[in-house]
């Protein structure tokens, strides 16, 4: 493989501005791309793979190259080395190869390092998950997979896959997600006309199965509390086949927008977005959902694949922030729900601090008011992305 020194100092200002002005990875790449339409396929797939590949082993790139603070030409050629690509003659990569190889064998036995993640995040995932802790983390270090939900108030997934399948792009089913689409190659689908014709949604697996385990029907009233772009909620009005209606909250106008035109494409008719202004909004809609699904904000720990810049950003702080939030969510939101009605609780995260400790809290507290019917969780080395999803029924 042949690098171009254009290519390499694009990615080298990603990483400034993802690990110097903390922005965040996915944005950071999208501007970059935006920015050179004149890219080809080749080129777009390095600049987005290289920089996350080195977001992801971050702490490991560096130790093994003795890299600066801010010299991420050596990560860059940490990330060359360890892909076999030859180094070029150039002032920006000064790496000894042969320490480099050398210190990554020594380098083995030390998790924290070898896994590239913070000391107090490898000690938190060792405390909450114990020896399950290391197979987790293996697996976070992994490349997301392109998973699609075919949209079905618009078409089946054998005539999506067909329609695919005609452009030469290859996709795998799976009976556990009787709505996804599993991309064989990683490439850009949003160009695709099925996209802009609102056929399908990219969502992870894992993802998928959250909608369903809120057992809506058609014609339920359905409050999606934490919508944000709407992913879930887009997925629930597929499986309300449109009819009923879903009132679709957040507390950022801007995601409800994002909201409306996703719905639009979809062909979503039965969504209704409402802003949360204060706990008046939540006071109007008291015993009112047959089913609310409160979709909290959370670590993200479970989505690391996607978004390995998170692991870098994170702090204990926050997570003990997002817990109180959780909790405070739980606690109000759920008085929107009818007696008889069931929401479901539900996280990215793969903590039990966040997931399971957090339900028994609420039920305790609720008294025989709410009871626990079901509860899953998606672990990262399943394959996708980790989740967490109580079923909680009201009295």
């Amino acid at each position: 493989m042949k690098l171009y020194k254009n290519l390499c100092e694009s990615v080298v200002d990603a990483l400034e501005q993802i690990f110097t002005h903390k922005k965040y990875a996915d944005k950071t790449i999208e501007k970059i791309l935006k920015k050179n339409p004149k890219w080809g396929a080749r080129d777009r797939r390095f600049i987005a793979e290289t920089i996350y590949d080195i977001v992801r082993w971050y702490r490991l790139f560096g130790y093994l190259t003795n890299a600066g603070e801010n010299d991420f030409w050596k990560l860059l050629g940490a990330w060359c080395l360890w892909n076999e690509i030859r180094l070029p003659e150039w002032n920006e990569f000064k790496i000894d190869r042969n320490n480099f190889f050398r210190t990554y064998e020594e380098v083995k036995s030390d998790r924290k390092i070898f896994e590239s993640i913070p000391d107090w995040l490898d000690s938190l995932g060792e405390k909450e998950l114990g020896a399950r802790w290391k197979e987790e983390l293996h697996s976070l270090n992994e490349q997301a997979k392109v998973v699609l939900r075919v949209n079905t108030l618009k078409i089946s997934r054998e005539e999506l896959q067909q329609q695919l399948e005609d452009e030469s792009i290859v996709t795998e089913t799976s009976d556990e997600f009787p709505s996804a689409l599993l991309l064989e190659q990683r490439q850009n689908i949003f160009t695709r006309q099925q996209f802009k014709d609102g056929l399908f949604e990219v969502q992870d697996a894992g993802s998928q199965l959250i909608a369903p385990f809120l057992q809506v029907e058609p014609g339920h009233r359905v409050i999606d509390a934490c919508a944000g772009g709407g992913g879930k909620t887009l997925h629930l009005a597929a499986l309300m086949q449109n009819k009923g209606r879903i009132i679709a909250m957040d507390t950022e106008e801007w995601k409800l927008e994002e909201l409306k035109k996703r719905a639009r494409r979809a062909g979503a008719s039965n969504i209704e977005g409402r802003l949360i202004e204060s706990s008046k909004t939540i006071k109007r809609l008291e015993s009112s959902a047959d089913r609310l699904l409160l979709d909290v904000p959370c670590s993200g720990l479970g989505v690391l694949k996607r978004n390995p810049d998170a692991k870098w950003k994170l702090s204990p702080e926050f997570i003990e922030n997002v817990k109180l939030i959780q909790q405070k969510i739980l606690n109000d939101y759920s008085s929107m729900l009818k007696p008889g009605g069931m929401m479901v609780y539900s996280t990215c995260s793969i903590l039990p601090s966040e997931n399971e400790k957090q339900v028994e809290t609420f039920l305790a507290e609720k008294g025989s008011g709410f009871q626990l019917m079901d509860q899953k969780t998606v672990l990262p080395s399943e394959g996708f992305d980790g989740f967490f999803m109580a079923l909680i029924k009201k009295a």
